[in-house]
């Protein structure tokens, strides 16, 4: 069964209780509930590949058993210092003057949006009264991205990392019923890495990307995708490897967001790979600012339009505060 929550609201499990001062339920946990008997934080990944936002693939790590070989990474688009150090100071200040709520795995959160029962798949405006007003122009802003066109966010979940709290989130997938594929993030006050991971039983097929002869990095479709094959030069011999499958559970990919950055989740890294955001990459404070749009059934020619609309029209009247 695919993990399908908000970054903001994880499933609970199980019949935990949360600590002083935390919100965390069922399996979570953070450092504030766990006390001091627990030595070691909970199990976390190690990605073994990482995103290149240049060539669009996910390139084996150095020390690791995939060293040498890459696949296209789709779905992605990063853009850094999408915002100024002073619109991001202006943005921090003006959300700290709004509470921040408990939230699970060592996280605070703030949402703008409607009153929602996934498990049930109800959905009401409840108290929701709209983005706020610094984000209009953050959200004016994404239009001159080219992965953004005719983006309208419905919701925005501010949330609070840090590390003493053992800040954390669990691979998962955001909810398909509601959101739709793009989701919006803009990382604020200190760099993070999004850990990419898949439960799927397919297999990736890997290429092979350093030549011997100039060191560069080769684009899949340059590759020879038949069998091993060698090549006389001056230089010597070239061995080009013909391609290498792996199961697709045994890769996971990082994704580095500098300070500042705004990344873009759709395609298949949206519906096919999970995200997460390990206690071990929170090294300062991080706010997450995650904008998420409605899914086809609630747009235009959707079983929900109207309600969409309402919704959309309350979303975009920047005069909401934190529900």
């Amino acid at each position: 069964m695919m993990m399908m929550v908000m970054e903001g609201e994880e499933a609970a499990a199980g019949g935990g209780s949360a600590g002083p001062g935390c919100g965390c339920k069922g399996i979570r946990s953070c450092l504030l509930c766990e006390g001091p008997a627990q030595a070691a934080p909970p199990p976390q990944g190690e990605d073994n590949f990482t995103y290149c936002p240049a060539t669009g693939l996910a390139k084996g790590n150095e020390h690791s058993e995939f060293a040498g070989w890459a696949f296209p990474f789709p779905g992605v688009f990063l853009t850094e210092e999408f915002i100024s150090e002073e619109e991001e100071s202006e943005m921090v200040e003006l959300m700290d003057r709004d509470e921040w709520k408990p939230s699970q795995s060592g996280r605070k959160k703030q949402d703008y949006g409607p009153k929602v029962n996934f498990k049930k798949q109800r959905l009401k405006a409840g108290s929701f009264t709209g983005l706020p007003s610094f984000s209009k122009k953050i959200v004016t802003q994404m239009k001159a991205c080219s992965v953004l066109g005719g983006f309208l966010p419905v919701e925005q979940c501010n949330l609070d990392y840090r590390p003493e709290r053992g800040s954390a989130i669990d691979p998962h997938f955001d909810d398909l019923w509601l959101w739709g594929e793009r989701l919006v993030s803009l990382n604020l006050l200190s760099k993070t890495v999004l850990s990419m991971s898949c439960d799927s039983e397919d297999s990736i097929q890997l290429f092979p990307t350093f030549s011997k002869e100039d060191g560069e990095l080769s684009p899949p479709g340059s590759l020879t995708e038949t069998s091993a094959c060698k090549s006389s030069s001056k230089q010597g011999t070239d061995y080009i490897l013909s391609p290498r499958l792996v199961p697709s559970k045994e890769v996971t990919v990082a994704i580095h967001l500098p300070r500042r950055s705004l990344v873009v989740l759709y395609g298949d890294a949206r519906y096919k790979w999970k995200h997460a955001i390990y206690r071990k990459h929170i090294e300062h404070r991080r706010i997450c600012v995650t904008f998420r749009e409605l899914s086809a059934e609630f747009s235009a020619g959707g079983r929900h339009e109207e309600l969409g609309k309402e919704l959309l029209e309350i979303a975009l009247s920047f005069q909401g505060t934190p529900v």
